[in-house]
């Protein structure tokens, strides 16, 4: 990965800062994009030390706020000559019924909403980049989602309801956009992690969280084995002509398609009008 340059949201904890320390051990420029300025620098003193790679770069980019989006990718586009790969990982389940200072649900947003919008406005430079890749991390949980146009920016009131619907609009909006670059020499692919305990949960409900640890209890995965196949997927060669898929456990799989061309068209559109995005 010498001479790449990646971009990991999220990079702060978790799945994220262990796949930053992949990238970064292999010679890429990471930017670790993060909203806490206290912990992405402190994520990029432990990852320079830990690695040795002193282009180990913080930026910070609050995906609950388009402005703050808007504001990062600018900051990439003057900056960086070239992007390789893009990890949209961070994420929430914390969220059920508050809304972002944009008006949109707050955990709509962060999972969907703002990686889209993240994504769209760094394309073109992961194109003049080509062969470059886009990953997202999913989630299973996607099985149990739904798209509903009519009340999408509707408050929820189960916040598990939220993250379900959230990752399913990300992963047919990532199916879209894996359409729409065929042949680009833009790859974009999702990824499973596994079921793990993360700060994703920081914020939820205290029964929910209880239940969840009993999950990851039985599971005994870690984040920095959920990260190996967002690395996987952002570095392997075989991964390098696949778009539009969704891997678990560094193999592909299949995705169940829950919603027709139509519904995606239609959730693509509103969503660039939530986000003030014209393609």
């Amino acid at each position: 990965m010498k001479g790449k340059v990646v971009i990991v949201t999220g990079a702060s904890s978790g799945i994220g800062y262990h796949t930053a320390k992949k990238l970064a051990l292999r010679g890429a420029r990471t930017i670790l994009a993060c909203r806490s300025a206290q912990r992405g620098r402190s994520a990029q003193e432990s990852l320079i030390a830990a690695t040795g790679n002193q282009q180990v770069i913080f930026k910070q980019v609050d995906l609950c706020d388009l402005a703050s989006i808007r504001r990062f990718a600018s900051d990439v586009l003057k900056t960086e000559d070239r992007l390789d790969v893009l990890v949209n990982n961070a994420g929430a389940c914390s969220f059920a019924d508050r809304y972002t200072t944009d008006g949109l649900l707050e955990g709509m947003q962060v999972n969907h909403y703002g990686p889209f919008l993240l994504t769209m406005l760094l394309l073109p430079l992961l194109k003049t980049s080509r062969p470059s890749r886009i990953v997202n991390v999913s989630s299973l949980i996607y099985l149990f989602g739904d798209v509903d146009l009519d009340t999408i920016n509707k408050a929820k009131c189960n916040r598990v309801v939220v993250y379900a619907n959230s990752k399913l609009c990300s992963l047919v909006t990532h199916q879209e956009l894996a359409q729409r670059l065929d042949k680009s020499g833009v790859v974009v692919n999702s990824v499973h992690p596994g079921i793990i305990l993360t700060n994703i949960l920081s914020e939820g409900n205290f029964l929910f969280r209880m239940f969840f640890k009993v999950l990851c209890w039985f599971n005994r995965r870690t984040a920095e084995d959920g990260s190996q196949t967002v690395v996987h997927v952002s570095i392997a060669t075989e991964c390098a002509s696949v778009t539009g898929k969704l891997f678990v456990d560094c193999r592909e799989r299949y995705l169940l398609s829950r919603i027709n061309n139509t519904v995606a068209a239609d959730l693509w559109h509103v969503t660039e009008r939530f986000v003030g995005y014209k393609g």
